[in-house]
């Protein structure tokens, strides 16, 4: 496949943590893909950074067995790979250390001049939180990216520990940066599903008139895992699911659902339109806390077969901890679109199926036009979209069952991406793709990181200055605590398991 005109400009990325897992699972082979589908200049080069002391064969060879394991197209071609690989270089590298700077100025610099011409940067920060600070100031230092129009950086999540560290952080990277250089990467909102809700509210004149308070009854976000904590419980006890998952993945998906039509599909004004969603959605008092945001955490038990540990038996992972694996919130928007319509957001570890979906639930009709003896209960229409592992969007109507009497039964409308596509492109190759091509549509900008840590600093605070008596409160392979499911019946609302509408009233 060619694409001229999708291409970049001649492009060095340079990978900082190039020998990481992110590296070997996602990054790699993202740019892979993009290769092979004609996507990368003709004129790029990949160069991995880390400590590890490794020479170029033994760094391509350890990122062609990450390709076999985690591409979406398997083990590579090997005429195909050859060919890639000369593209890559490994530098060891400290990133404390400023002559490792030094160095890496002097092989891009170097690069330039074989070129002929001044390269595009990007410079991906796949490191630990602690470490962006020293990567960013020394990029500043030896003046590696000093062309605002060329040059960009990609900061992975977490991004802050809580509102101040943010803003703090925001600060110390636009030091060195112009804000249109950084690039805040959230994976979710490169999966193809989530891009779609935009064409879907506003390609669509089905459905622009009818998403608003008038004909919508209330909305769910879920991104359930049947995983655990795994290796990772070092980390998760300072973070916890509220921090990891609500505070970036699921708000940024309920800006996608809820933001005012933009005027046009420029980055900055789509991103406008993001942070007045975030502005408006309600903040919690620290005593309404427990009115409006339940935590789980998983004890042990039996998941598809096997026996668990429950959260505090895991490595890393203290005894009594009081860290949520679980968070569930009743969140309200205030403005003329949304007023009095709740949002359900969910997430949690260890839980029944992995499922990630949005669920548009509409009013009930107003009138019932068909004796009761005849139809039962009308089921309210619902839209659904599932983004991952199942992809597709799907409605649920009402209509006459086939026979003589008027008997009503729910039908189902479904769009499945599979479908269309069995190759479907991975979030991080479409962030990448936009990021050379300079598209900051898909990424954070500085006051969207920063209004969606005040969402949630009233529930944190509240949190951490009152311990949870019960915890574990939900068993491993169960869809959470029984108090997630009294948080929205008071609504008369019940959450949404199965990506099947009909199965669910």
């Amino acid at each position: 496949m060619n694409h001229e005109n999708d291409k970049a400009a001649p492009t060095i990325i340079v990978i900082f943590g190039g020998t990481g897992d992110l590296t070997k699972r996602k990054l790699l082979p993202a740019f892979y893909n993009l290769y092979l589908d004609g996507y990368l200049p003709e004129k790029f080069a990949i160069i991995g950074l880390g400590r590890t002391p490794l020479d170029n064969g033994a760094y391509q060879e350890k990122l062609k067995e990450g390709l076999g394991e985690f591409s979406r197209r398997g083990k590579p071609n090997e005429e195909q790979w050859e060919h890639f690989k000369s593209f890559i270089t490994y530098l060891p590298s400290d990133v404390n250390d400023a002559a490792s700077y030094q160095k890496l100025k002097e092989h891009l610099d170097h690069i330039d001049d074989q070129w002929g011409t001044r390269a595009n940067r990007l410079f991906y920060l796949s490191v630990a939180p602690q470490l962006i600070a020293a990567v960013a100031t020394n990029i500043g230092k030896v003046g590696l990216a000093a062309d605002a129009a060329m040059d960009r950086i990609i900061v992975e999540k977490p991004f802050g520990h809580d509102k101040e560290s943010a803003i703090e952080l925001n600060r110390l990277l636009t030091r060195t940066f112009k804000e249109e250089q950084i690039y805040r990467i959230d994976h979710y909102l490169g999966k193809e599903t989530v891009q779609n809700i935009l064409v879907f509210r506003f390609g669509n004149a089905l459905f622009e008139p009818i998403w608003n308070r008038n004909y919508i009854d209330s909305v769910q976000i879920t991104v359930a895992e049947t995983v655990g904590v795994e290796d990772r419980g070092d980390y998760y006890e300072g973070s916890g699911a509220l921090r990891d998952m609500i505070q970036n993945h699921l708000l940024q998906i309920l800006c996608m659902v809820a933001m005012e039509p933009p005027v046009s599909f420029d980055a900055e004004e789509i991103r406008n339109r993001k942070v007045d969603v975030l502005r408006a959605v309600r903040r919690l008092k620290p005593e309404e806390v427990h009115m409006y945001a339940v935590r789980g955490q998983y004890a042990g038990g039996w998941l598809q077969g096997k026996k668990v540990p429950g959260y505090r038996e895991e490595k890393g992972v203290n005894p009594q901890s009081n860290t949520e694996t679980y968070a569930a919130l009743k969140l309200y928007i205030d403005n003329w679109r949304w007023q009095g319509v709740p949002f359900y957001l969910r997430t949690g570890k260890r839980m029944q199926e992995k499922t990630s979906s949005i669920t548009i639930q509409f009013r009930p009709v107003p009138h019932s036009t068909f004796p009761q003896s005849k139809v039962g209960s009308l089921i309210p229409n619902r839209l659904t979209i599932n983004i991952q592992p199942q992809m597709d969007i799907s409605i649920r109507f009402i209509a006459k069952r086939p026979g003589l009497e008027m008997n009503l039964q729910p039908g189902e409308m479904v769009f499945d991406y599979d479908k269309c596509s069995t190759q479907t492109p991975e979030a991080y190759e479409t962030l990448l793709l936009d990021t050379m091509q300079g598209d900051a549509t898909l990424f954070m900008r500085a006051d969207q990181v920063e209004e969606a840590w005040d969402v949630i600093t009233p529930i944190l605070e509240t949190w951490a200055t009152r311990d949870s008596l019960d915890f574990p409160n939900y068993a491993a392979g169960t869809w959470g605590p029984e108090t997630a499911e009294a948080l929205i019946a008071g609504q008369g609302h019940v959450w949404t398991v199965s990506p099947h509408l009909f199965e669910n009233k």
